[in-house]
């Protein structure tokens, strides 16, 4: 089932798979902003919940026990339940048998969309339903068409950070032969190219202050991202030189060495008090 909102400047269509953004149009300019999973990645905005990614062996420990769950955890996966109300439309899930044999902690989850002038507003909620804390990573992994328009390219394209700023990158081997690294770097705007993609796989930043960043056709100011307080940054395309662009606001990361830290203690991931909820957010605003 397809679920809209629309206001005189956009329209939002989202499905009860995942609970995801299906299309999101300018109507202004008649374009449609986000990839439609057509082009080497079938995926199009999935949420990443409880993993980003995954652990290097595909498998964790709880207690002595082994689990194992997909790339990029369960609700990317689940079929969630959708409500309209008034202007914001909520989609929900909630842990059940399944989850648990693959994730054995008790949830509850929910994402909410809202329409303000030109900005999609996007909340989510996740509490801890069960009786012990919840260790988990998060993540958005949102796909925009890149070029938007017919005779455009994508290396006409730049992706501009809000300050011009020292930050952190991280340099990983996909093969876990060679450790990873963090190194230093300097944000500021980034031409898009394949060639970046080709040699570092995954763009990943942390210890950045900005809190959004712009993409733009040569001089013009297309959309901008907003994801205030997320510790870290991906930028990633499909290697075989797709038209898109996702733009990852993440709480953690998946495995990029041989690691055999307890899942309660991987970088990045978050602890829930049961009882306690997490409430991440972030934007997408048509410039």
């Amino acid at each position: 089932m397809c679920y809209v909102l629309e206001n005189e400047f956009c329209r939002l269509e989202c499905i009860e798979d995942g609970g995801q953004i299906q299309h999101f149009i300018d109507k202004e300019n008649d374009v449609e902003l986000m990839y439609q999973g057509d082009q080497g990645w079938s995926g199009k905005n999935p949420t990443l919940f409880p993993l980003v990614g995954n652990t290097y062996s595909k498998e964790y420990a709880i207690d002595g026990k082994t689990y194992a769950m997909k790339n990029h955890g369960l609700i990317r996966y689940a079929t969630c339940v959708g409500l309209m109300q008034d202007d914001c439309l909520t989609f929900t899930y909630d842990s059940n048998a399944e989850t648990l044999a693959q994730y054995p902690f008790e949830f509850h989850y929910e994402i909410q969309y809202r329409l303000e002038k030109k900005t999609l507003k996007i909340n989510y909620v996740i509490e801890n339903t069960g009786s012990r804390d919840m260790p988990f990573s998060f993540g958005l992994h949102p796909a925009f068409r890149v070029p938007e328009r017919a005779g455009e390219a994508f290396t006409d394209y730049t992706l501009t950070f809000e300050k011009q700023e020292p930050a952190k990158q991280l340099l990983f081997d996909e093969t876990f032969v060679k450790p990873s690294k963090w190194v230093d770097t300097e944000l500021d705007v980034w031409h898009l190219n394949y060639e970046d993609i080709d040699e570092y796989k995954t763009i990943i930043y942390k210890d950045f202050q900005s809190n959004y960043v712009t993409l733009a056709y040569k001089d013009q100011d297309r959309l901008r991202v907003h994801f205030k307080d997320f510790p870290y940054l991906a930028i990633w395309t499909h290697p075989k030189h797709s038209e898109f662009l996702c733009i990852e606001p993440w709480y953690g990361h998946a495995d990029f060495d041989v690691n055999h830290t307890s899942f309660y203690q991987r970088e990045g991931t978050q602890i829930l008090a049961p009882n306690e909820k997490f409430t991440p957010s972030y934007q997408i605003e048509i410039c």
